[in-house]
């Protein structure tokens, strides 16, 4: 009996990939600049809560539309448990407490560098392989953030103890998310609706993310500025909604390694939102490295050559 021909594995290159990582892309591009803006009257720990408090809501009523089965079974459900401490409370916390330390600018830069372990994570835990020209065109990435961060860390006006704060704190923010993404990418995972399992995480993240903040800011503190409002919206709806379904779905149809890929593009997307928002001038550093991630990517994308 002739067996059935498995499909090829998706790339970033293929439509159902390619459009939804240009979708997330441009919008957590714009999220670095409305994350900025949220710091200040309200806690880090306030925001980051209510920014997820939103957007569970907002996934189970997806769900809900959608007639979706919304009860897990415990297994799964420990999970999403584990995905929502992950990735919605400990990696946003540790993100937002670093742009207190360092620019929103250097904080994505730094995150940019999230394609490291979620490749290395991927092919050790998941055996994904990972094949040359992706490490190569990776390669090439790296040197171009690099050269991001030297421009952005040019422009700190801080003290050595504040950027090695700053940057180790992002550095946990980029394992946390890296963490998740793995674990997404898991066989549990790919065999659940992803409607309802970011749902639950997210849910299990807002409940880690108040305990934390009553423990460690005290009562609840919102800002009922319109600015605020709505870059909390931004983030809970576009930000976290819209883009957490789309970049899991990333994970689960070409693996956790390309995904991050869109780590890389969002600090130049970020600049160039900067750039027409707050008059970012851009360097010869800024620019060499942003070629060079593009270029980074060209290269891991490009098709293999015929045998």
């Amino acid at each position: 009996m002739t067996q059935p021909v498995s499909a090829p594995p998706l790339t970033l290159l293929s439509p159902r990939v390619l459009i939804p990582f240009i979708i997330i892309t441009l919008i957590w591009g714009s999220t670095w600049i409305v994350i900025r803006d949220q710091l200040g009257t309200v806690p880090e720990s306030w925001s980051v809560a209510y920014r997820f408090a939103i957007a569970a809501v907002a996934m189970f009523a997806l769900a809900a539309i959608r007639r979706e089965t919304i009860w897990l079974p415990a297994r799964v459900q420990a999970l999403a448990m584990t995905i929502g401490l992950f990735q919605f409370a400990l990696n946003f916390n540790f993100v937002y407490r670093a742009e207190h330390f360092l620019t929103s600018g250097v904080v994505a830069v730094i995150f940019a560098l999230l394609i490291v372990p979620n490749t290395l994570l991927s092919s050790i835990f998941l055996k994904t392989p990972v094949e040359r020209r992706f490490l190569a065109g990776g390669g090439i990435a790296v040197i171009g953030v690099g050269l991001l961060l030297a421009h952005e860390a040019a422009a700190i006006r801080a003290d050595i103890g504040t950027v090695i704060i700053g940057t180790l704190l992002t550095l946990a923010g980029v394992l946390s998310a890296s963490a998740s993404n793995v674990m997404q990418a898991s066989p549990l995972a790919r065999a659940q609706s992803a409607i309802v399992l970011i749902a639950w995480a997210m849910l299990w993240g807002t409940i880690a993310d108040t305990a934390f903040a009553l423990a460690t800011v005290g009562p609840p503190v919102f800002d009922w500025r319109p600015g605020y409002i709505a870059g909390l919206l931004w983030l809970g709806l576009a930000g976290s909604v819209v883009c957490f379904p789309l970049y899991f779905g990333i994970i689960r149809d070409a693996g956790a390694g390309p995904a991050a890929w869109s780590s890389v593009l969002i600090p130049v997307i970020a600049m160039g939102f900067s750039t027409l928002i707050e008059g970012y001038v851009w360097s010869g550093l800024s620019i060499a490295g942003s070629i060079l991630a593009v270029i980074g990517l060209v290269v891991a994308l490009r098709p293999k050559r015929a045998d």
